[in-house]
């Protein structure tokens, strides 16, 4: 077969680099093997670059896109709403129907509130929890990311030579030019050992602790039977606010995040990336004593983008699809076809491999058969070998994240599964033979 060429992204990309700064909007788009994409378009579970390649895509733009790229029914609600205007600094009704929605959808989500990103929402979470507790101590958890700011990108994705003991890992900044005070207040635990966190709650000085409850930023790892059940209890006999970010697994692994598959509640939530099939929109979601402190007087919490009235339609288009089943029905079935799929060929090329997770959001790792439960696990992977993998792939018509997530849409059907499933077998020969 011929190979995907990408001169026009190489061309387009070096146009780019001498007008942003480091060539690209996000650090987290840079450095991509063979080369950075540039897209003309998407649809459905494809991408179609400035080359012409058409790509299977399990970026999912790193998971915002659950229902398949270019959805009619999302751009139809958003068109309409641009008919009436863009943003008036007032409401709009769709504020309050998505609301609803997420509502009906999410076990904590006694009260809403929208916002343009992740790691704002996050910020949010962590004024409301030390305004609540009268404390300032911030547990989080190696391995986990919740956005890039200060006070929170930290022992995300450390060096082994770096990261300390791993019963007691080191507070590791995750960019120069962070503010050291900013990570004053903030604990850095191993996730998955509850007997630790237990220990560090017992003083009674935390605010909140947060986590992923399933690690989908390193390695979609799920929690060890009775951990979450277990930091619930502590949480609450301590008088800590419970934060679930469910930015990657809210809307994706059930219309009820990872909290309803898993079947604990947390004080707070912050979602985004599926809720709206990407368009910018985040929420934080939770308790009504917590969530009804952000009134004025009170706890502040702004944004003149907020509850964007054109974001709030495609929400309400997107949620109402979710709710169906349908769209997590399709995504099982395709994705653990495709986890099974992937392991064989694997296995039957003698290559060490560990796929785990859900069937929406799972990982792959290369020279490793031992299951991943936490980020020091994480680090026997072959990273190097699988970044060869990915690479030989995107030539042949498969994009898929270098480190090791794929994402599924509900677009992802028998078709694409069958197609994928041969450019990883092709990719297997040619690049770890």
């Amino acid at each position: 077969m011929a190979l995907n060429k990408f001169e026009k992204s190489k061309a387009a990309m070096a146009r780019g680099a001498k007008v942003l700064g480091g060539g690209t909007n996000s650090n987290f788009r840079a450095g991509v093997s063979p080369t950075p994409l540039v897209i003309d378009r998407g649809e459905g579970a494809y991408l179609y670059d400035v080359d012409g390649n058409r790509h299977v895509d399990y970026y999912l733009a790193m998971g915002p896109i659950i229902l398949g790229h270019n959805p009619p029914g999302v751009i139809e609600a958003a068109k309409r709403q641009l008919d009436k205007g863009i943003i008036f600094a007032s409401q709009v009704e769709a504020e309050f129907e998505a609301g609803e929605w997420v509502q009906k959808l999410v076990p904590c989500a006694e009260r809403v509130r929208f916002a343009g990103s992740g790691t704002e929402v996050v910020q949010a979470a962590f004024r409301l929890a030390r305004a609540a507790t009268g404390r300032n101590v911030i547990v989080k958890f190696e391995g986990h990311y919740h956005g890039w700011l200060d006070n929170v990108l930290l022992s995300v994705g450390p060096a082994a030579d770096a990261a300390g003991p791993a019963d007691a890992p080191n507070l590791v900044p995750g960019s120069p030019g962070m503010d050291p005070m900013a990570s004053k207040n903030v604990n850095v635990l191993p996730w998955n050992n509850l007997e630790k966190l237990k220990e560090r709650l017992s003083r009674r000085d935390v605010a909140a602790v947060i986590m992923e409850p399933a690690m989908c930023n390193t390695s979609a790892i799920r929690p060890k039977d009775g951990y979450l059940e277990g930091v619930r209890k502590a949480c609450t006999e301590t008088g800590t606010v419970l934060i679930f970010d469910e930015v990657i697994t809210g809307f994706r692994v059930s219309a009820g995040g990872a909290q309803k598959v898993l079947g604990v509640t947390p004080d707070l939530a912050t979602f985004g990336k599926a809720i709206a099939n990407g368009f910018p929109v985040a929420a934080i979601a939770g308790r009504a004593d917590l969530m009804d402190s952000m009134v004025p007087g009170k706890v502040v919490h702004g944004g003149t983008y907020n509850g964007h009235p054109v974001n709030m339609a495609a929400t309400v288009a997107v949620l109402s699809e979710l709710a169906k089943g349908d769209v997590y029905r399709k995504i099982e079935k395709s994705g653990k076809r495709l986890m099974e799929g992937i392991g064989t060929i694997l296995r039957d090329h003698q290559v060490p491999n560990r796929v785990q997770g859900f069937p929406g959001i799972f990982h792959v790792a290369l020279g490793t058969s031992d299951p991943i439960t936490d980020y020091r696990d994480s680090l026997k992977s072959d990273k190097a070998r699988y970044v060869k993998l990915t690479g030989a792939m995107v030539e042949r018509g498969v994009r898929a994240l270098e480190r090791g997530a794929w994402f599924l849409s509900g677009a992802h059907d028998d078709a694409v599964i069958d197609e994928t499933l041969q450019v990883v077998e092709d990719s297997v020969r040619a690049a770890l033979r």
